[in-house]
This record gives C-alpha cells, structure tokens and sequence, in this order.
C-alpha cells in the first residue's frame, strides 16, 4: 500500500471508530459489534505501525499511549474555576432567588437546574479542535496538568468541530459498577477500598501511569464553557446544547426552571429519584440562566453570585457496635466486619458494616461498644465514619486483630504491600469452603442444589475437602445427612453429572484463580481453546490476549506451576469433566441481517426455555448489547412471566416487547438462514 492510500484508509478508519464511540459512549446507543470494532481498531493500529509518520494525538490508538510522568506541572486558569456557595434547605433556596433579584433589579430570572455530581471537577482545553490539555480545579486559579489520565476517557472527545480555541467544563466521575467492581479487587489484592466514588475518580486521575486510570472505566458530565473568545451565545442552556452538539457528553436530566418555585420543586424530586442512578449525586446546582445577568451579578473571592449548589443532606445513622466478627476469603484474605443494633439507613435496615482492615480500625479508633456514626459510601456499602467519642462510658474496650486465623489458627502475615493480613495455609478450611462454594456457583459451574449450606454440610461431613471430592459423592453417602431425601440427592447428584459438560470457561472461573473473573475467563477460553493449551502458555503468550494484563497473566502462569494443581486437573480429567471450549465465536459477516444487531436489548421476568445467562450469550453473538435496566435508548424488551416494573417502563415509553416465544423463534430462523 503506497502512502497516499495508506493515509486515506487511517483517516477512513479514524472516523469510524470515533462515530463508534461517541454513539458509545456519549449517547449509550452501540452501533456495532464489539468485533466489528476491535478488528476496525486493529486495523488502524497496524497501518499506523506501518506508516508512523501519520500517527497523530487524536488518533483512537492514543488513548492511552503516554509513558508514567515522574509528577503533574501546573496549570494557570485563564477563567477561575470557583466554588459555590452552599444551600441546605428551602429557606437558603430563597434567599438566593432574593438576591439574585434584588442584585438584577428585575422580578422574574430563568435558572437552569443541574444534578450535581459527585466526582472530580476538571476543564478541557481544546485548540483548532484538537484536545490539548486537561486540568484539575485545584485552588480555582493553579490546577495540575491531567492531560495523560483524562485522554484514557472514552466519552471525551480528543477532536471537536469548534475551531477556536474554546475551554469546557465538567465532572469526571467513577460509576457505581466500576467503583464495587474496583473495590472489590482491592480488597482481594489486601488493598484499602477507597471510601466512595468520589475519591476512586480522584484518585484514578491522580495515578501517575495513565495506564492504571485507563483500567478505572471513569466517565464525565460537561456543563460550562471557561475561556472562550469568540462564543456568541447568551444563554448557559444554549451553551449546553452547544456542548452536546460538539460531540460532548452533557447530562440530560438538566431543566430550565422560571420561578424558585420550579426550582424547589426539582430539587425534592431529585431527593428520592437519585437512588435510580447509575453514579452518584450529591446535590443540586442551579444558577441564572441569561449570560448577561451572570456578568451583571458578578463573583465573590470565592464563588459566583449566579449560582447555588443545593446539598442533598447525609444520610448517617447512629448505633450501637457490640462485636467485630472475622471472615476468611477463598483468598486468604481476614476481613473484620462491625456487627450493629439493626439500623435504617438510605432506606434499608443494616447490621454489619466492613471495617476493611486493621488500620482502618485503628485509625478510627473503633473500639468494642462503641456508640458509631454509620452511612452508606456513596449510597452503596455501609460503612463506620466515626465514634461518638463523648458517649463513652468506660465499657469500651480497644480492638486487636488476632496473630493466628480464626478457621486454621495458622500465623497471619502481612505481604509486601499489602495492608490486609491472609492466612496463607492452602487447607484452611474457611479458604476451601469459600473456594468450594465459589466453584459451585451460577456463574462458575452452575451446580443447582449445591448452595453454601449444603457445601458446609458435606465440609463437615468429610465428605468433601476439594473440588475433585464433589464429583466423587455418592448416593448412599448423601442420603444420612440432614435434609437430604432421596429426590433432592437425586436431583444433585444429576445437576454434578451435568456441570462436567459445562465449557471450558466456566470451570476456569470457578478454579479461583487470581484475578481471573467470569469475563477474563471466557476470553481465556475463546483464545485458547483449551485446558492444556491455557496450561502451557507462558506469561508473554498471555499478555499477548486482548484485557489480560501483567498481573493477571503472572498470576495464571503462577497457579498452573503448583503442583496441587496438576495433581487436580489430572483427576478432574479422570472424572470426565470436560476440558474445552464449547461455546459460539462471533462470526461478523452473520451480523448484519440479525435482527438484534445494533439493538439494546433488555431481558426481564421468568424464562422457560432458555436461562437470562443464555439468552443473553445468544442475543450478544448475533450482535445486540444487552443492557439491565430500561430507558429511552433501550430498542427492545424481552419479558418472561412475571415480568414487573421494567415491563410497565417499557410500555410507557412505547418499546417495542417481546415474549419468550418470539424471542426463540427469532434464533431458529436465524439459526435456519446461516
């Protein structure tokens, strides 16, 4: 390929991938197969390598291209980036709207209303349409230069169609999926959890190697323009669909209110409704919606007399803590758990509360009997926030992690790095039940009657102490235990029988190993194809595969080493379970004629015929995206019996329905045509 076809085809490639992603992750609204992307991406990654003289920094290969920095430079606000002024209940609201009046001398303001997220406010520089800096707040007037962390946000644009040099204004945030999901690793890998959303997205776009915030799956909300010269509009709701127009991701629940009234009215509404969020909100900001009054109005030191950020009030609740219990992960990891006075918080009843790790705990320094403040960080996972210090009455009593595990009394150690202790005996038996337990579950092997109760009841038995020994049970073994009919042990001895037909990636993830979650696995699975193959690949055939990365592929190649586990998928194989992939891969040119293709699908209710799980891997082969909850964008709802609420929505917003019938005629006739 000579150069002139060469740069034809990058720039061809260039648009298509940013029309995918801003349908993506802008609008929410997918446009193609994840196949049809990466291999379009792929394909501009090898003619850029081919032809580097026309890589450029809005290429979507650059996302994450930067190396680590050694530490951020400054960066000078043209335009401060104040704070607001706080308002906390009705009474302020008004106030507000009677200086805002009296300083315009007018009877009558249009404001605009704007959920205010709880994230990491940031401004984004762009010149001759090309993104070029990116900052933090900072103190309003000096920030620190982010450029490297904010490019790895998919829902920024790197190019826009505004020519002049223009600086825009948002909230990067961390959605609630990604903030449990974070959390969750953090905790496995005996890390602290960050305490909410709010401080993950800070501290994602904080991290010095752009590569670790590109791992975080953060996402912004634009909602003001700083510097710009030769802006024209007059009103900030006409800059926002402004924003909007130029590719921008502005939130839509924005309303223009004509009275404090409205205002007021928006705000109570938006006190219940946050809970239906996806992220996290911690108030309301309003502010005057004509520029010219804004200019009028004017700024204090601090912030602008314009506008107001309503604060949504806490939600903690006060308790009583009377005991600490410890729990031991199939990792190894002890985790303490506060044991509470029931007590209603965001609308549920809580009990326990993570207490993370030692440090935490003394830290905060929790003791035994204390009287606690608690809330749920970022409306999600309960959580201490502190003593009552002045309510102690001498009963309480300092809290000390034990040297020895609480289920094998082996010595505790803390690794290098890790704050969390672990037992690091392979037969502890808190690690083997929850590790048995894991194994068994839906998304692992799927062995129906075989709960965490009754894996404790066969632990205790005797009769099972590793994997292999599930598939060696016998009938006259089950049938003495407790609650064990001759039907039910039938029926599981039947369900054990069945799982050793499953595909290769669900044993992989019910395996446990480290870092390898149900979406890791079946990438494994697909790439390798199978057991021996996935077993004899080395670390720099690993990284090789598309989202496995250093840790993870050092920790397969670590796992497959043992000898424990040689010895175990030599008699798992000797059981006749199966070793290989079974499932479909993607074929692209089936794509088009599909009638999910493209489609945001939303499955919901009781199926018969087909499990949720399979049904949604069918759906997903043949191009559709299916999604878990009910909106605009959703293009089609697949309801089961006693569908509910999602249903109701459905009908409401006038989305095309499906029953499970239709669903399953649409895959035979695809099934047919191919």
């Amino acid at each position: 390929m000579d150069q002139a076809k060469a740069k034809q085809e990058i720039n061809s490639l260039r648009e298509d991938l940013n029309k995918y992603n801003y349908k993506y992750y802008v609008l929410d609204q997918p446009s193609v197969s994840d196949a049809i992307y990466d291999q379009k991406m792929q394909s501009l990654r090898q003619l850029e390598e081919q032809f580097p003289q026309f890589i450029t920094s809005d290429s979507p290969t650059q996302r994450v291209g930067g190396e680590a920095l050694d530490a951020f430079e400054k960066v000078q606000h043209q335009v401060p980036m104040l704070s607001l002024s706080n308002a906390f209940n009705e009474s302020d609201l008004r106030d507000f709207d009677r200086r805002v009046k009296d300083g315009l001398g007018v009877e009558r303001v249009m404001y605009v209303c704007e959920l205010k997220i709880d994230g990491l406010a940031v401004s984004l520089r762009y010149e001759n349409g090309l993104f070029t800096q990116g900052a933090t707040r900072g103190d309003g007037t000096t920030g620190e230069d982010i450029t490297s962390n904010l490019r790895t946000i998919r829902s920024i644009p790197l190019r826009i169609k505004e020519t002049d040099t223009i600086e825009v204004r948002g909230e990067a945030f961390m959605p609630q999926k990604s903030f449990l999901a974070l959390n969750e690793a953090k905790e496995e890998n005996g890390e602290d959890p960050f305490a909410n959303p709010r401080n993950a997205a800070a501290g994602s776009l904080r991290q010095l190697n752009p590569k670790i915030a590109a791992k975080r799956n953060l996402d912004i909300f634009l909602y003001a323009v700083g510097q710009w010269e030769s802006g024209t509009l007059t009103a900030h709701s006409e800059r926002l669909h402004y924003l909007s127009t130029l590719g921008f991701k502005t939130n839509p629940e924005w309303q223009k209110c004509a009275t404090i009234d409205e205002v007021i009215n928006y705000v109570n509404e938006w006190v219940t409704k946050r809970t239906n969020l996806h992220y996290e909100i911690d108030g309301i900001v309003i502010k005057v919606d004509q520029l010219a009054y804004q200019d009028q109005l004017g700024t204090t030191a601090k912030s602008p007399r314009w506008a107001i950020a309503y604060k949504f009030p806490a939600e903690e609740a006060i308790t009583k803590l009377h005991d600490i219990e410890l729990s031991v992960g199939r990792t190894g990891v002890v985790t303490p758990t506060a044991v509470l006075d029931p007590v209603k918080v965001a609308g549920t009843t809580v009990q326990r509360a993570s207490l993370h790790n030692e440090d935490l705990i003394h830290e905060k320094d929790i003791r035994m009997n204390d009287t606690v403040v608690i809330k749920k960080a970022g409306d999600i996972i309960p959580e201490v926030v502190r003593v009552m210090i002045d309510e102690r009455d001498g009963t309480e009593k300092p809290y000390h992690m034990p040297s020895q595990c609480p289920a094998c009394s082996s010595e505790l150690v803390r690794l290098e790095e890790e704050v969390a202790l672990r037992c690091i005996n392979p037969n502890c038996p808190a690690q083997v039940k929850e590790g048995l337990t894991h194994f068994v579950s839906r998304n692992a092997m799927n062995i129906d009657g075989l709960g965490e109760k009754v894996i404790e009841q066969l632990f205790e038995a005797n009769l099972v102490k590793s994997i292999a020994d599930i598939y060696q049970l016998k009938r006259d073994e089950l049938l003495p235990l407790e609650r064990m009919g001759e039907k039910s042990v039938d029926n599981l001895l039947q369900a054990i029988e069945v799982s050793k037909s499953n595909s290769l990636e669900r044993l992989l993830f019910g395996l446990g190993i480290r870092f390898v979650g149900s979406k890791a696995a079946k990438t494994l699975a697909i790439h390798f194809e199978t057991m021996d193959q996935l077993e004899q690949a080395s670390y720099d055939e690993l990284v090789a595969v598309k989202e496995i990365g250093d840790k993870m592929a050092d920790s397969i190649v670590r796992y497959f080493s043992e000898e424990e586990v040689k010895e175990l998928l030599h008699d798992l194989k000797a059981l006749n379970l199966n070793m290989t992939y079974l499932g479909l891969k993607p074929k692209t040119e089936e794509l088009n004629d599909s009638p999910f293709y493209e489609k945001t699908i939303v499955l919901t209710g009781k199926m018969k015929e087909l499990t949720r799980p399979e049904a949604k891997e069918k759906i997903e082969l043949l191009g559709g995206k299916v999604t878990g909850s009910v909106s605009k964008k959703t293009s089609l709802v697949i309801a089961g019996e006693d569908a509910g609420s999602k249903l109701d929505k459905a009908n409401n917003l006038g989305i095309t329905t499906w029953d499970e019938q239709q669903l399953i005629d649409a895959l035979k006739e695809k099934n047919e045509t191919n």
